[in-house]
């Protein structure tokens, strides 16, 4: 990306990737320079941050007014989860330029849980709760599964997570399932049009318009919808302008065994990732990252999914596409994450704005969700891109096995009816069914790689999926 049109700190306000700077500097530009680096990053992570709650929300026919909360509770965590990890507690935190957003690979099992009558969103918030303490307790050991997690695995996995998301931007652009009207080519226009935008500024733009442009295709949909009539702002006059998030607010959570293990095991997958991009951002920053400080950063991953919890969300990691922009803007202070940090607290404060998000039509943010969802299996296609085939015709199998057991919940939902009802949580996660059978089948074919060799895959991986 062209860094013309992307905010940057003046020569004078480079700071150091501690968040140190001469007073003069820190008194002439800081504030200015911070604020709107720090909003830069809120804006170019808006979209994926609030895409999880929409989906889940709608997968489980919430009210308008309770998604618009899991809206205001998602943005209110992500900015508690950002500080976490940017400043940072006793023992817990990186303390490096990282922004928290939900990720994006616990969605098919939670809408599984959720749309389970037995289960619900209390048992979802309880597997986040203990998902969450699971990785805070494990991470001095996640230098030691690395080797569990080679590329042709992740990327496997990751492949299969954005294949699985594509499901829901597709009813999505046909107007939401359930809908009267669904596949009604009105809705179908304006999903291309969304998408249309978004390629061409992706196209053309530079810097931070480019970095933004599903942001900005979300926007021009939903501007050209109300003029069909397609946007009900009557949610958005009745919200209020400012609400505190309150903890438990659907219910204190229940603990269902399965759906625990479901998310221990993506919380795995989610550390292994967030290690891959501690380990990039250590070469942006010129900051070295050791074993102290990883395991730190991924204690900030539980307790943020912790908080996650508690706070009517989901679980947290690292947005790649934020760590792109420390390397495209120069800026690797901590202090910029900080900020944008506390601009997403304050988001998270103000109902109305939620309202608003949650009042774009389904059909805009299908056209958006095919680019989003789109990359992240792009993103498992590149570092699959970096496993040897040609000399290792074994890692075929792992990767054409594992799609296969990943797909099945996809394409033949009536697949497992038979099995015991408890383990259906279990049974209809593709990604946790792929995951399952890529770690073993790269055990069975190819065994365990060392850890230096491990770590250096890792970090190749994170580099992968900057975008």
């Amino acid at each position: 990306m062209n860094s013309a049109t992307t905010i940057a700190a003046p020569p004078d306000a480079v700071l150091s990737p501690t968040g140190s700077a001469p007073p003069a500097a820190a008194a002439n530009v800081r504030p200015v320079a911070l604020g709107l680096l720090g909003l830069q990053h809120v804006l170019v992570m808006y979209a994926g941050a609030v895409a999880v709650p929409l989906i889940v929300g709608r997968a489980l026919n919430l009210a308008p007014d309770q998604v618009a909360m899991l809206v205001s509770a998602d943005l209110f965590a992500c900015g508690l989860a950002t500080l976490v990890q940017s400043w940072g507690l006793p023992g817990v935190g990186v303390r490096m330029p990282v922004m928290m957003g939900v990720t994006f690979a616990a969605v098919t099992p939670m809408v599984a849980m959720g749309t389970n009558p037995a289960i619900g969103l209390t048992g979802i918030y309880g597997a986040v709760i203990a998902a969450g303490l699971f990785a805070f307790l494990a991470s001095p050991l996640v230098g030691r599964l690395l080797p569990l997690f080679p590329p042709v695995v992740t990327g496997t996995i990751i492949l299969v997570i954005g294949v699985s998301l594509m499901k829901v931007g597709v009813n999505w652009a046909a107007g939401g399932v359930g809908n009267p009207d669904y596949g009604a080519p009105l809705f179908l226009a304006i999903a291309t049009f969304v998408l249309g935008v978004i390629l061409a500024i992706t196209r053309y733009g530079t810097g931070f318009v480019s970095s933004a442009s599903v942001l900005i295709g979300i926007v021009a949909g939903t501007i050209v919808a109300a003029f069909f009539g397609l946007v009900d702002l009557g949610h958005v006059a009745k919200a209020s302008w400012f609400d505190v998030v309150r903890p438990f607010a659907f219910g204190y959570p229940t603990f269902d065994p399965v759906s625990i293990v479901t998310l221990c095991i993506v919380m795995i997958v989610v550390m292994i990732e967030s290690t891959g991009m501690f380990l990039a951002l250590a070469e942006i920053c010129a900051d070295p990252v050791d074993e102290a400080r990883l395991t730190r950063g991924l204690r900030g991953d539980g307790l943020g999914t912790i908080l996650g919890g508690v706070f009517n969300t989901f679980p947290y990691t690292s947005f790649s596409q934020n760590i792109g922009l420390v390397g495209v803007t120069g800026v690797r202070t901590r202090n910029v994450a900080i900020v944008g940090g506390c601009i997403m607290l304050g988001l998270g404060l103000i109902p109305k704005l939620a309202a608003l998000v949650e009042a774009v039509p389904q059909c805009v943010l299908g056209g958006a969700g095919l680019v989003m969802f789109g990359m992240v299996g792009a993103t498992g296609v590149r570092i699959l891109g970096a496993v040897d085939f040609a000399r290792n015709r074994n890692n075929l199998f792992v990767v054409a096995v594992s799609i296969g057991f990943g797909m099945i919940p996809l394409v033949a939902p009536a697949f497992f009816r038979q099995m015991p009802h408890a383990l259906h949580p279990l049974l209809e996660s593709g990604i946790l069914l792929c995951a399952i059978a890529a770690v073993t089948l790269n055990l069975f074919f190819n065994g365990l790689a060392g850890a230096g060799a491990s770590r250096a895959a890792a970090r190749r991986q994170a580099a992968a999926s900057e975008h």
